[in-house]
């Protein structure tokens, strides 16, 4: 009886916790990730490993691993094109602290830039999930209904490079690793009706989408796994920044601003 009531008030203790958490246990003197200590698996484990163990709650296969790790590394950087850059170097000209460039470069993130990794998991995911047609019909059912919409199909196509060279070097690393899945499968069913109609190629979101995809993580979780692997060029780009170039400096000529507003108006006595 008295163990019963000791259950209870531990029950009971429990669900009156504001906060509660399956990721990380912090006890005195103790640190529990997913189950695991975290003395064990620094040294043990690699970043992407980590980031596996986070965002799943496990530990991935070593193939898993090297998959994620590609993908990581296939964010890395694309130059001074992307807004997200553009707005932490700006920022770092005016003189912002380290901290809020980065912030600043984070949430230049959205819809048109970084979400379309989001948008082709969801896609393919739901793709997959809603029809057991062969993979050939699914893909060229989700190009008839976007088609017929008029928008573009999120991952393929790219403002800068007719082919994405990313793109295919992930998708043989895929192979290598065994890690082409379902999902990935359909990523490539889609690329090749897109090629056949418009020339349109997949690029760096849409490989990445099918992979992770197929590594078993949520869509909602894409973002933040392509922030993850862009985030160390958005610090390099504010050092390089502050240590090499004049502060406040111009990105473009003020010649180059256009201004398309009302002519000159008076205030009337």
């Amino acid at each position: 009886m008295a163990l019963g009531r000791e259950k209870l008030e531990r029950m009971f203790k429990i669900s009156n916790l504001k906060w509660k958490t399956s990721i990380t246990k912090v006890e005195p003197n103790r640190i529990t990730t997913r189950g695991y200590p975290q003395e064990d698996l620094i040294g043990n484990i690699s970043f992407p490993e980590m980031v596996f163990i986070l965002l799943k709650g496990e530990l991935p296969e070593k193939n898993e691993a090297r998959m994620l790790e590609s993908v990581l590394v296939s964010f890395c950087d694309h130059g001074v094109t992307p807004p997200s850059t553009q707005t932490a170097r700006i920022m770092a000209s005016a003189g912002s602290q380290l901290p809020a460039c980065i912030a600043g470069g984070l949430l230049a993130f959205g819809k048109n830039h970084a979400g379309a990794i989001e948008r082709t998991m969801k896609l393919l995911q739901e793709g997959i999930g809603r029809s057991k047609d062969r993979i050939e019909d699914i893909a060229q059912e989700i190009v008839n209904e976007i088609f017929e919409t008029e928008e573009k199909i999120p991952g393929f196509g790219h403002r800068y490079h007719n082919a994405d060279p990313r793109a295919p070097r992930l998708i043989e690393l895929a192979k290598e690793n065994n890690c082409i899945g379902i999902h990935t499968q359909l990523a490539i069913a889609i690329d090749k009706i897109l090629f056949n109609l418009k020339g349109i190629r997949m690029n760096i979101d849409g490989a990445n989408a099918g992979i992770l995809s197929d590594l078993g993580f949520d869509w909602r979780n894409g973002t933040g796994i392509f922030m993850i692997g862009r985030l160390p060029a958005i610090i390099s780009h504010v050092y390089e920044e502050k240590t090499r170039e004049e502060p406040f400096r111009k990105f473009f000529d003020i010649d180059e601003i256009y201004y398309d507003g009302n002519d000159e108006k008076r205030i009337l006595d």
